[in-house]
């Protein structure tokens, strides 16, 4: 997939990344053959519907999957090691301290019969070696950080006695206690009310600003996509089907899932108008079909399509697309064009035809 030219090399570099789930009806291919790198101070953004594999991605590297039903392969590596020949032991070290997780809801992230001060102090106490008393001054910063009020108040408070903006920003707080390389954020506002989710976007944004962090951000929703990622991952069937520059994806998608992902969003200058949407339904996991796993929902579908997948194809070297029409200097992009320009050609024929 997507490699970038810089002298330095990736915080996390994750190369031919598969997960499958054994169940009683069959083989479950949950991720299937993602490759992406993230660097320092850098957002990936992860989008696409749910089911399509994002947070399964994320919970494979971080190896909280349940071993005995659970098959992972391919390669991913943090600062050079590959997490996936660690033992348990070295992942319980390297969680927390060197890469860290907000979960998408905290009210069952935290746990209910520990103070917020408790799960924090335990966390710096476990991976930084702090006493008690360093452990409590330091859980103190982190609260003032994520701006939660009268944070020596807070550090005694349960879960439940906390709204759920508060609890995320506390969430938040305890993934950045250990000071980790890279942090991940799956669905991190999803639970929350429209006002807080923008307090909570506005926080997470400045944060990484502020901390230098590497950071990949789960989401269906393009506009929090846009609010905070660098690049962009779009996954469909446990693939990523179209990687690049957050800016290029989200305004000039070269992949037919991304163009009907983003023509489904609501926007505020469409409202009375109906909404498109993506017809059909996502592909079975345990029986995922031969091709490319979208040409049954695609408006561009080629015989091509049906028989085989088209591997990645690049637009420029920032910016690949999984899809048949990226060839010989033809793009989606180059597409749309050209069918603009022909509607706007018979417009013209039919509104001269009409002064005749």
């Amino acid at each position: 997939m997507l490699e970038r030219s810089d002298s330095l090399p990736p915080i996390l570099h994750v190369k031919d990344l598969y997960t499958q789930f054994t169940t009683r009806d069959g083989i479950v291919r949950a991720v299937n053959g993602v490759s992406f790198s993230v660097d320092q101070g850098r957002v990936l953004g992860l989008l696409g519907e749910s089911g399509c594999g994002k947070s399964v991605t994320l919970r494979s590297i971080m190896r909280l999957l349940p071993a005995r039903t659970t098959k992972i392969s391919g390669e991913v590596l943090l600062n050079h090691d590959n997490v996936l020949e660690m033992g348990d032991g070295e992942m319980e070290d390297i969680r927390g301290r060197v890469i860290s997780m907000v979960f998408q809801e905290p009210a069952t992230s935290l746990d209910a019969v520990y103070t917020i001060g408790q799960q924090m102090i335990e966390a710096l106490q476990r991976h930084n070696g702090m006493s008690k008393g360093e452990a409590r001054s330091r859980s103190l910063e982190l609260l003032r950080l994520v701006q939660i009020p009268s944070p020596e108040s807070r550090l005694g408070s349960y879960p439940h006695e906390m709204s759920g903006g508060m609890k995320q920003r506390a969430l938040i707080a305890i993934a950045l206690s250990c000071s980790p390389s890279i942090l991940f954020a799956d669905e991190p506002t999803t639970s929350l009310d429209v006002t807080v989710q923008a307090q909570i976007l506005h926080l997470m944004r400045d944060l990484q600003t502020d901390l230098d962090m590497a950071v990949i951000l789960v989401s269906h929703d393009t506009g929090v996509v846009a609010e905070l990622a660098d690049d962009v991952a779009v996954m469909y069937a446990g693939r990523i089907v179209e990687y690049g520059p957050a800016a290029q994806v989200l305004l000039n998608p070269e992949h037919p899932y991304t163009e009907a992902l983003l023509r489904s969003t609501p926007r505020p200058d469409a409202r009375g108008s109906r909404l498109p949407v993506i017809q059909g339904q996502p592909p079975n996991l345990i029986r995922l079909p031969s091709g490319c796993p979208f040409a049954p929902r695609c408006g561009y579908v080629m015989d091509a399509c049906m028989q085989e997948d088209p591997g990645d194809r690049w637009v420029d070297p920032t910016h690949s697309s999984r899809c048949f029409l990226v060839q010989d200097g033809q793009t989606l992009s180059s597409l749309r064009q050209h069918t603009a320009q022909e509607n706007r050609a018979a417009e013209t024929i039919h509104q001269s035809e009409g002064l005749k």
